[in-house]
């Protein structure tokens, strides 16, 4: 290794001073060095692939690095999270995660094989958003409150589309039962799309996507929208109720989108990125961006999507434990 010149020294420690005043390790002052791989466990042009992309597109202007996205898809997300748990810690391979990140871990732990909170590091929680519970023309109620009346008095009649076992639009439905009390044929597709599509169709009667996904088929006429699975309105469906104002209290489910790392990762890194996250998340394109995506901004440091994802991730398996569901 040469030795560092006179000059080169004081200013290698000059950075590190300065580094060090800031509570990171002197090594994040030169990350990143080499493109950067964002790894998204799901297909390419899916609608968390679309947000994966414009997130790298946007940390790619911010780092003055490539950042790739590569799509490892399978088993529900697990593959591609695997491949991310087992990578070196260093800060250039990261996971863009969703929902099925803990939901999957959650009710299918073994198949999963990763554990959401011990091998990974948040980075930065990026949004959340409600989903969108739509019915089929043909289905025989126009409100959320009739389907649980209807499902109520006709056990196992009526049907719901998930895009697999496991994953969130699944164990929405799972909460939804065990909730209202009812029985409800759970189908699970090899995505949210062909199950969107036997909803038209009239083969399934129900199901819940993102805003995005569905608003084009409810403001055609194709598809009734009953409720959102958050707390308040959207904007961008004033008319659509809330599942607790639509007769559904205790139901809610959050969809959400965020970076981590694997464990180990160093804090000067993951400080950094997370940095970078929040200085492009206050760019008014973005906001308006996410904003007609049917989604709210989450802006905060990595301990924000850490609460998050214990929170999610318990709360799956307390019903998985509560419904007594096993999935394996």
């Amino acid at each position: 290794m040469p030795l560092l010149s006179l000059p080169q020294k004081i200013v290698s420690l000059a950075a590190s001073l300065l580094w060090a005043s800031l509570g990171l390790p002197a090594h994040a002052a030169d990350y990143p060095e080499r493109p950067i791989k964002l790894v998204v466990p799901f297909a390419a042009g899916a609608g968390t692939d679309a947000v994966a992309r414009f997130t790298a597109q946007r940390l790619e202007q911010e780092l003055k690095q490539p950042v790739v996205v590569e799509n490892r898809v399978g088993a529900s997300g697990a593959i591609g999270t695997q491949s991310v748990a087992t990578a070196a810690p260093d800060g250039y391979t990261l996971l863009f995660v969703a929902s099925p990140f803990t939901t999957v871990a959650a009710a299918t732990p073994t198949a999963a094989n990763y554990d959401p909170i011990r091998q990974f590091t948040p980075v930065a929680l990026i949004a959340t958003g409600p989903l969108v519970w739509i019915a089929s023309t043909q289905a025989p109620f126009a409100s959320l409150r009739d389907m649980v009346s209807y499902a109520q008095t006709h056990p196992g009649r009526l049907s719901y589309g998930s895009a697999g076992a496991g994953g969130v639009n699944h164990l929405a439905l799972e909460l939804f039962k065990a909730r209202t009390g009812t029985d409800i044929l759970h189908v699970p597709y090899k995505g949210i799309a062909p199950a969107t599509t036997d909803l038209l169709g009239g083969t399934i009667s129900s199901l819940t996507g993102t805003i995005p996904a569905v608003l084009p088929y409810v403001k055609s006429g194709k598809a009734r929208a009953l409720a959102l699975t958050g707390d308040r309105r959207s904007s961008l469906m004033p008319d659509v109720p809330t599942v607790k104002e639509a007769g559904a209290p205790g139901t809610e489910v959050y969809n959400y989108w965020g970076i981590v790392a694997p464990a180990g990762t160093p804090a000067g890194i993951v400080q950094r990125l997370n940095a970078e996250v929040q200085r492009f998340l206050a760019q008014k394109d973005v906001q308006e961006r996410l904003h007609n995506d049917g989604v709210d901004l989450t802006p905060g440091g990595p301990e924000r999507l850490a609460k998050f994802i214990e929170q999610d991730f318990n709360g799956w398996k307390r019903l998985m434990r509560e419904a007594k569901l096993s999935l394996e």
